[in-house]
């Protein structure tokens, strides 16, 4: 007859071996999404770039006369602190400011500064749901880590162990400087 504890380690082994198989996929599946994130990318900023080839002669725009009524209006529909619709994240360079991002990705990134600022190393999606209020619950934690993946492709967070993100070395400040 097995022992009752024989018994355990099976089955904690067998859940092990699960547990790993699926992380393995997970990491997978995350270098696939990236993967596919730049190809649809390239294909958005070659489509802009073909329409701005296509494009009507720029000169009639240049022409026509904005009065300080027009710009006043215009500058009421776009808030600057609002959140872009589809939203890219650029590659990460050398003096590039964090307002390049969406606001979403901007709190991430101040999260990680005032973490690293007081010397608390690595930060969680689960620590980043509650720091910002939000319910810790799978979609909400899933969410962050989606974006916080993201920035790691485009090289403004480091992601030394799985799940547990920092500033990339180099990433200066909100306004990019050091």
């Amino acid at each position: 007859m097995p022992s009752v504890v024989g018994l355990l380690e099976q089955h904690e082994l067998a859940a092990r071996r699960r547990v790993d198989g699926l992380r393995e996929e997970a990491d997978r599946i995350q270098a696939e999404l990236a993967a596919a994130e730049l190809e649809w990318q390239e294909w958005a900023i070659a489509r802009r770039r073909v329409d701005t080839v296509l494009a009507p002669d720029s000169s009639e725009i240049a022409d026509t006369e904005i009065t300080p009524d027009q710009r006043d209006a215009d500058a009421q529909l776009e808030p600057r602190d609002a959140a872009k619709p589809k939203s890219q994240v650029p590659v990460w360079r050398e003096g590039l400011p964090w307002s390049v991002l969406s606001v979403d990705y901007q709190r991430i990134l101040t999260a990680l500064a005032d973490r690293a600022r007081l010397g608390r190393g690595p930060l969680t999606c689960q620590e980043m749901a509650a720091g910002f209020g939000m319910d810790v619950v799978p979609a909400r934690v899933e969410a962050l880590r989606s974006k916080a993946k993201r920035l790691v492709a485009r090289g403004w967070l480091a992601e030394r162990q799985p799940g547990q993100f920092t500033l990339t070395a180099g990433v200066a400040g909100p306004d990019g400087a050091s």
